[in-house]
């Protein structure tokens, strides 16, 4: 049952006025049930956490000793072989996917060009937004119909899975061919995602299939692959396999490590940081012989666009010098970017939480969603560069037959020849084009400022709409591009007052914005410096990247936490808010507490399982296998289910004997985690009414040292050893001796604001809160000093 604090008799007349602790914190409202349901790529789907512990009981204990050298040896190879082919295949995956986006939209754009070029204007625009509208629904219709769980980025559903959270069919081999399909899909449709993020889900995809310790439908079963039939093992996998996600996006394999590292990892050591740098390595060499191969012509038209990798290194030469005088302007691109980010993850929200009341209507309305978006955004892409004025095309890059140049670089639009429109070069491109052609030095010049403020303003609001569509899409590319927009049009209004080439500024754009929407330094600092290939960029970026995170931490959370919290995935932060430190575990403990004897009737275990959805019980010996009811263990519901399956049952209730052998009835894989999302039910479970009155002995079986703490502790206290060491379940137990040896259990729900501040709501009014100017933050900040000045006058 659950502990409560005895009622006041004495109601206070202002709660708000009492010092925190002498306030009826423990005056529980009533019971608050917080639904274990959250949105997964895009559907709503059950979920339930991941156990890192350790279950040592009897079993265990047998397995562990007959394990020889030879087998640790085994394990160890094992580990560095999966990093090796997690690394080919995500670099392979990597490649495949710039490949398809490169040639399919290389494909579209030189077809419109063709057309514009022989004043086809609407022809071109039907072309391109036919093409546009085909390749997106594509991506969405299989999306919705074959795995809506690889929808969206996936980062959020990695970070989560990362954090103890886990969900059906986020890791499935339907999930990864989703995925890769639909983002080369999607991004080719001119949609403004990118395909970062889901290179980072497709990553842990592929490690996750080799996490699942083999197969028995495929035939799949050697005795080596279940050392990785556990969560723990898992884990270390989907960290490495989202490293290399990233690297494989990006071709920056330390900004790659650094990601999984501060922004999706929640338990990290020293080998899994060599283990993941190993991944990346392999990942950014394979890649690069790709590159290699295509550079011939073979691959079609990749190699013609950004190469995955923006290195316009050789383009700096003496241009990306700066001095003293222009770190004010570094600070104003960091303010700025702070600013523009917290708004970006703003309006995201609200987009978000409208395209999914639309989603929630069937997979018609999530259809007509994308094609709507679709029409939308092909429109401004061809309709938005009528309004931009021809420019001539720079002296240095004009050619004989009237063009400028490179396809990518500029393209003639409705122009006539020898002119170029900057609009259209930038619109008209994919998007790692369009940033290339941003980040270029020495181009001053070439874009009017009026075209930069239109794709500014352009980018940044198809950003905000984009992302909600069921297709695979990513945030990483969108956010640098417009970035990079912003960038070059601050340095155009300050124009000679700051000698910092647009090409840099634009690269520090894109590090401020990234830092104002994903709140992130080192790794987005790395990845940048990877990206273009310079190391004189590293204090400027350093320096904007601390500015945007710091002033945009005063408005709102970065925008991967705020898709989680809208997702609904229990994530647990590294940190207790201060109002944990005023409650107690008593506090939260939701009951009934229902558990087990230490020798069962099989009835009751039906019973219990069939009427509850736990997934663990205590275990209490009492009389007269115990002199006084005393905690023995914690049984999982899986392991239940086994012992039911496998019926190994007592016709008295009494222990097994002690010649009885679990090792001859009972395998230790028998026992192994089974893969994400997949586990029994009680509804497989066929049992005589004989069996029913049977009895099962439960202390072979029993976690016999389950983490447990008292309920005084206070509940901060309790969330940093929840976390930390990785649990599922933590038992309370009481502090006086003469009550029933288990007080509750504690588990991932319990520690959710939500779930708190539900049984307790007069933290509402009290809990500390970070620093953030919340609504009505400024007004009530300015009403309170008015009226103490007034007082003291």
């Amino acid at each position: 049952m659950a502990s409560t604090a005895p009622r006041e008799d004495i109601v206070m007349e202002d709660e708000e006025q009492r010092p925190p602790l002498t306030r009826a914190l423990l005056q529980r409202s009533a019971a608050n049930n917080i639904s274990q349901v959250a949105m997964v790529g895009s559907k709503a789907c059950p979920i339930e956490s991941l156990d890192y512990e350790i279950i040592e009981n009897d079993l265990f204990d047998q397995n562990w000793r007959a394990r020889a050298k030879a087998d640790q040896v085994r394990y160890v190879v094992l580990k560095w072989t999966f990093c090796f082919a997690i690394g080919i295949l995500t670099g392979v995956v990597g490649f495949l996917i710039n490949l398809a986006v490169e040639n399919v939209a290389g494909f579209k754009h030189a077809a419109v060009s063709t057309l514009m070029e022989s004043s086809s204007y609407w022809t071109a625009f039907l072309v391109f937004a036919g093409i546009n509208l085909a390749l997106l629904l594509f991506a969405s219709a299989i999306t919705a119909s074959v795995s809506p769980a690889a929808g969206g980025s996936g980062i959020p559903e990695v970070k989560a899975y990362l954090n103890g959270v886990d969900a059906p069919n986020i890791f499935s081999l339907k999930t990864l061919a989703v995925k890769v399909i639909g983002n080369a899909a999607a991004v080719s449709s001119s949609l403004h995602v990118g395909k970062a993020g889901p290179m980072v889900h497709t990553g842990a995809c592929i490690a996750a299939i080799f996490g699942q310790g083999g197969s028995r439908k495929y035939g799949l079963t050697c005795r080596w692959l279940r050392y990785f039939k556990n969560d723990r093992d898992r884990r270390d996998l989907v960290t490495i396999g989202a490293s290399a996600g990233m690297t494989a996006a990006f071709r920056a394999p330390v900004g790659g490590v650094l990601f999984a590292l501060e922004s999706l990892s929640s338990w990290w050591r020293s080998a899994l940081i060599w283990r993941s740098f190993f991944t990346t390595a392999v990942v950014a060499v394979v890649l690069r012989l790709f590159i290699d191969l295509c550079g011939t012509g073979r691959c079609g038209m990749f190699g013609e666009g950004g190469l995955i990798m923006y290195d316009v290194s050789t383009l700096f030469d003496d241009l990306m010098t700066y001095h003293l005088k222009d770190i004010p302007t570094v600070i104003l691109i960091g303010v700025i970017g702070a600013v523009l980010g917290g708004l970006y993850n703003f309006l995201m929200m609200k987009v978000l939480r409208l395209y999914n009341i639309i989603n929630e209507r069937g997979r018609v309305h999530k259809l007509l969603l994308a094609a709507a978006v679709s029409i939308l955004t092909s429109c401004c892409l061809f309709g938005l560069p009528w309004f931009a004025p021809c420019r001539a095309c720079p002296m240095a890059t004009a050619e004989p037959n009237g063009a400028c140049g490179s396809l990518n670089r500029f393209r003639r639009f409705h122009c006539p020849p020898g002119h170029y429109n900057d609009l259209a070069s930038l619109f008209l491109n994919i998007n790692d084009d369009a940033i290339r052609n941003l980040y270029t030095t020495g181009t001053n010049d070439v874009y009017h400022p009026g075209s930069m403020l239109a794709f500014f303003v352009a980018s940044y609001a198809l950003g905000v709409l984009s992302y909600g569509v069921v297709a695979p899409s990513g945030l990483f590319v969108p956010i640098i591009l417009t970035g990079a927009t912003y960038g070059r049009l601050v340095a155009m209004l300050l124009g000679p007052s700051s000698d910092l080439d647009h090409g840099l500024v634009a690269i520090l754009g894109s590090a401020s914005f990234l830092g104002g929407t994903l709140r992130m330094t080192v790794s987005v600092c790395v990845i940048i410096v990877e990206l273009t290939n310079n190391l004189l960029l590293l204090p400027l970026v350093m320096l904007v990247l601390l500015i945007s995170k710091t002033v945009a931490d005063f408005f709102n959370s970065s925008i991967y936490d705020l898709i989680l919290q809208l997702k609904g995935l229990p994530h647990l932060d590294g940190h207790a808010e201060p109002y944990m430190r005023q409650l107690a575990v008593g506090d939260v403990v939701a009951g009934p507490l229902r558990s087990f004897n230490g020798v069962e009737k099989v009835g009751h275990v039906v019973h219990i399982l069939r009427t509850t959805r736990h997934h663990a019980f205590p275990v209490i010996d009492e009389p007269p296998f115990a002199t006084a009811p005393v905690l023995y263990g914690l049984v999982l519901r899986a392991h239940l289910l086994l012992l039911l399956k496998k019926r190994e049952f007592l016709p008295v209730q009494e222990r097994y004997p002690k010649e009885y052998s679990i090792e001859g009835r009972f395998e230790a894989q028998d026992f192994d985690k089974r893969g994400s999302g997949k586990q029994d039910t009680i509804d497989d479970v066929e049992l005589s009414a004989e069996e029913m009155e049977m009895y099962v002995d439960l202390h072979p079986f029993t976690n016999a040292s389950p983490y447990t703490v008292v309920e005084t502790m206070s509940l901060a206290k309790a969330l940093i050893l929840f976390r930390e060491v990785g649990l599922r379940h933590l038992l309370v137990v009481p502090k006086a001796c003469d009550r029933s040896p288990v007080v509750g259990i504690l588990t991932r729900h319990d520690f959710m604001p939500e779930h708190i501040l539900g049984l307790h709501p007069v933290l509402l009014g009290s809990r500390w809160k970070r620093l953030r100017w919340q609504k009505g933050a400024v007004t009530k900040y300015f009403r309170s000093l008015i009226v103490s000045l007034a007082n003291r006058s």
